[in-house]
């Protein structure tokens, strides 16, 4: 019983990943010198928005948190950078927030310590809303396998 019940959370929890309102994508790109630049996509649905890193207050909803895992192949070189994002007032959470809509990018910088390939482990945590409902946070993993230096 036990494990049935497991495994039906567990499809539950897929399908509704699956009809998400907020996709998100990963890529890594070479830079200067010995830099990597992680690019983390979200594509909002229309109508629907996610948070800001910041917000004003923390009496409302939460802010996106994007996490990179330390490791001794490289390290964060700098905070991650997001598009300046919208502002409203918003009457269902009695507040200002900030939030971006459509296609948003949030860039992490990183330096690497090695010229070896190495992998970028992290995750996404955000939540998402509408004028009339908020989803509950979701939490996604993300990693990047980076080539060798040339």
């Amino acid at each position: 019983m036990r494990i049935s019940l497991v495994f039906l959370l567990s499809l539950f929890m897929q399908a509704a990943w699956a009809g998400s309102p907020v996709k998100w994508s990963f890529t890594a790109d070479h830079a200067a010198g010995d830099s990597v630049v992680v690019h983390l996509t979200a594509v909002c649905d229309p109508g629907w928005h996610i948070y800001a890193l910041t917000l004003p207050s923390d009496d409302g909803p939460l802010p996106t948190v994007i996490t990179v895992q330390s490791d001794s192949l490289y390290h964060t070189a700098g905070p991650v950078v997001e598009p300046t994002p919208k502002e409203k007032d918003d009457p269902n959470f009695g507040m200002r927030v900030r939030y971006h809509t459509g296609t948003v990018v949030f860039v992490q910088p990183l330096l690497r310590h090695t010229a070896g390939a190495f992998t970028i482990h992290g995750n996404v945590e955000y939540m998402t809303c509408n004028d009339s409902t908020c989803l509950p946070p979701v939490t996604v993993p993300f990693h990047l396998n980076i080539a060798a230096s040339k």
